[in-house]
């Protein structure tokens, strides 16, 4: 039996979106903020490595690697939460 307040499911499509809108917001979303400030670091850096053309192959791999992370974790947070009820 849960003692603490029941918390909300969270959207992963949402969670995908926000990432798709700036690289780390999904994490965020997802209650991974040190993950999602990490990837925001790692976009800005990114951003900075277009000037030597390396960054337009890297940028993208994160934003894509962002969004579809964020989404997943969504999903994990939501069975994890269905199994804890569950209990």
């Amino acid at each position: 039996m849960s003692t603490g307040p029941i918390q909300p499911l969270k959207n992963a499509g949402l969670a995908a979106v926000l990432s798709a809108l700036w690289c780390g917001l999904g994490q965020i979303y997802n209650g991974q903020i040190a993950k999602g400030i990490a990837f925001m670091i790692i976009q800005i850096i990114n951003a900075m490595l277009m000037f030597i053309i390396i960054g337009f192959i890297t940028y993208p791999i994160m934003w894509i690697w962002g969004m579809i992370d964020a989404y997943r974790q969504a999903e994990d947070i939501n069975k994890q939460r269905a199994r804890g009820y569950d209990d």
